[in-house]
């Protein structure tokens, strides 16, 4: 296996490797969201899955357990390292089939002082990916998504929220942003940013992403504008806006999770996408 996808080995409470991934088709109006974990917490090494499905606005189910051992009602296989992926879902609530092929190659976030790294205490990488498969008895017809893998320790006394972006559009291009806003911070611009454009050949680091979001009355995001400065030397930024078309919040205990699935016009060309933000409760 890819060093880079191996499993990270966990030596201290709070650390974390987990794989999410996410999906839409803006033909059947499918969107969905799961993440694998394992973990160590006060009583040893946990498992944990979680996942849940729109059709249309309307959630279809939700997955949720953790236990000593991996959940059997949602299962992630890896096919081909970086390339290839199996994703499996048969609950009472949810059932799923699905198989994501990677468009892009690993876009890594980490190192530096100001990175997500340091302040957010993860690492990791995204990729974009070709998803076809069925959700319940639907068959996917053209579906883009995300896969990425994360690893680390977050300190949630220092950790506000974090948001995690992506527009994915048809011709394998996708535009990935991550933030971290520390407990201290109170805009977007107080934020740690991380930003990537990846296409079929490569992975180009943003120099300087820019987000904006208007929240209801919870908190919860509804629609967003993008400012991608992708190089210093730039006379432009690519500019984007989006609106969410479905979307839903998890109670994780300490943690909440407000999952979104949003269409994006970006430099006059339409995407979908995810744009979820995990917060304290």
């Amino acid at each position: 296996m890819s060093a880079l996808e191996a499993p990270r080995e966990l030596r201290k409470p709070g650390d974390t490797d987990a794989v999410t991934y996410s999906w839409a088709d803006a033909e059947t109006g499918l969107y969905g969201l799961a993440r694998v974990a394992t973990g160590i917490g006060p009583d040893g090494e946990s498992a944990s899955a979680l996942a849940v499905a729109f059709a249309g606005r309307e959630p279809i189910g939700a997955v949720a357990e953790a236990g000593e051992q991996a959940p059997p009602e949602l299962t992630a296989t890896t096919e081909e390292p970086l390339t290839r992926w199996t994703l499996t879902a048969n609950s009472a609530e949810l059932v799923f089939d699905l198989t994501f092929e990677a468009l892009s190659p690993p876009a890594e976030y980490g190192g530096g002082r100001k990175s997500l790294a340091k302040v957010g205490g993860m690492e990791g990488y995204e990729q974009l990916c070709r998803v076809s498969g069925t959700v319940g008895e639907t068959t996917l017809k053209a579906a883009l998504g995300q896969r990425g893998h994360s690893w680390g320790n977050p300190d949630w006394d220092k950790i506000a929220l974090t948001r995690t972006l992506g527009a994915w559009q048809d011709d394998g291009t996708a535009f990935l942003v991550q933030t971290v806003r520390p407990i201290k911070a109170t805009n977007h611009a107080e934020e740690t940013y991380w930003g990537a454009l990846v296409d079929g050949e490569r992975a180009l680091a943003v120099e300087d992403p820019r987000l904006s979001t208007t929240s209801d009355e919870a908190g919860r995001q509804i629609r967003a504008g993008l400012e991608l400065w992708v190089s210093e030397d730039d006379d432009f930024p690519l500019r984007g806006v989006g609106e969410v078309l479905a979307g839903s919040t998890l109670e994780l205990g300490a943690l909440r999770l407000d999952v979104a699935f949003f269409g994006w016009h970006i430099e006059g060309r339409g995407s979908i996408g995810r744009y979820d933000i995990l917060r304290r409760a």
